[in-house]
């Protein structure tokens, strides 16, 4: 069997990892296609070294640009490199632009694909993300499941029962793994953090694109940080919102964005992490940190129901929400969070040559 990996930006990276050494120790034979979405040190390179992921056998280096513009080069340039390898399966992994464009091209050359992370929905098609997620979903030819809910959406939708494999969630692996190398790097130390402290990140459009939306959230942040140590490892475009519009951040310490292990160490001892990120929701999750998530709705409904996530709807009351936080010991872990979701994905692939 030969499989053909698709990673273009840093929420693919962990969950390439554990598919991949489990792939490997059954002895498939992988390709890894990275489609250069995401293109720097901290948000793509040094994931692959950290992880013990081989070097991409191909770079697209397609690059930043609008959605249409960044999906159109990955089209483009992925078809002759589909052609040229021909897979029994394409593997893409949850919901960034590579992950529709490289299915779409598959599905029109005939080559299976298998989604990682099928099933999530926000029901909010305001976000591109979910617009991916559909359309993955849909082209679809083996729907890997994370979490018991996402089976359910995919059965309601009308994918088959004999296309969804339920293989838990392959981020958590590499979250297990991590951890000891996360301590090891003593950053948390470096900083001076105090485990009192509070971890930020910040990208989506809807809260850094929105002035009065990124005001409100950063005085609540500025407030927070009179009291508590508050860390904000910021995206690039969030950096250039916040200085396009003056705003002071006051004791808050601002940085660019962290390598993964060292994102883990601070992240792992925080008093919560604030976040519009979807893979921050999961690991607080499994690691019982709380979590803020600035965003009206999540396509991780279970990192609600069962963890130890909050959407924060009324941001003004952000503060006082992350002030009253308690940790949750031991944490209330989904099913599947096992840390064995690699291995499943992998034989899940193999039981269809």
């Amino acid at each position: 069997m030969k499989i053909l990996h698709i990673v273009g930006a840093r929420p693919n990276f962990p969950k390439l990892a554990p598919v991949h050494k489990a792939a490997r120790a059954l002895g498939i034979e992988q390709i890894i296609v990275h489609t250069g979405q995401h293109y720097d040190e901290a948000m793509s390179a040094g994931f692959f070294r950290d992880l013990d992921i081989p070097a991409p056998d191909v770079n697209l280096e397609v690059g930043s640009g609008s959605h249409a513009a960044q999906t159109a080069r990955i089209i483009e340039r992925f078809e002759p490199v589909l052609l040229e390898h021909r897979p029994d399966w394409l593997v893409v992994y949850g919901d960034v632009n590579s992950t529709m464009a490289t299915a779409i091209v598959a599905a029109k050359l005939g080559v299976r694909i298998a989604h990682v992370e099928a099933g999530l929905r926000s029901n909010d098609r305001t976000m591109p993300e979910e617009i991916n997620r559909l359309v993955t979903d849909r082209l679809a030819d083996l729907l890997l499941t994370p979490s018991t809910d996402a089976e359910a959406t995919l059965r309601a939708e009308g994918e088959p029962a004999n296309e969804i494999v339920f293989v838990g969630n392959v981020m958590i692996d590499t979250l297990f793994t991590s951890l000891p190398k996360a301590e090891q790097t003593g950053f948390a130390q470096k900083l001076g953090a105090t485990g009192n402290h509070i971890v930020v990140t910040l990208h989506r459009p809807s809260n850094v694109d929105d002035a009065e939306r990124l005001r409100t959230v950063c005085a609540e942040l500025v407030e927070l940080a009179k009291t508590r140590q508050v860390f904000f490892p910021a995206h690039p475009r969030t950096q250039q919102q916040l200085k396009a519009l003056g705003i002071d951040l006051g004791g808050i310490t601002l940085s660019d964005p962290i390598a993964y292990f060292e994102m883990l160490d601070l992240v792992r001892n925080a008093h919560a992490v604030i976040t519009d990120s979807g893979g921050l929701q999961e690991e607080t999750t499994a690691l019982g940190i709380p979590c803020f998530t600035l965003r009206p709705n999540t396509e991780r409904p279970i990192t609600v129901v069962e963890g130890t996530n909050q959407l924060v709807h009324d941001l003004t009351t952000l503060s006082g929400l992350v002030a009253q936080a308690i940790r949750s010991v031991p944490p209330r872990r989904p099913a599947g969070w096992d840390g064995k979701a690699g291995e499943r994905v992998a034989q899940a692939l193999l039981d269809r040559p």
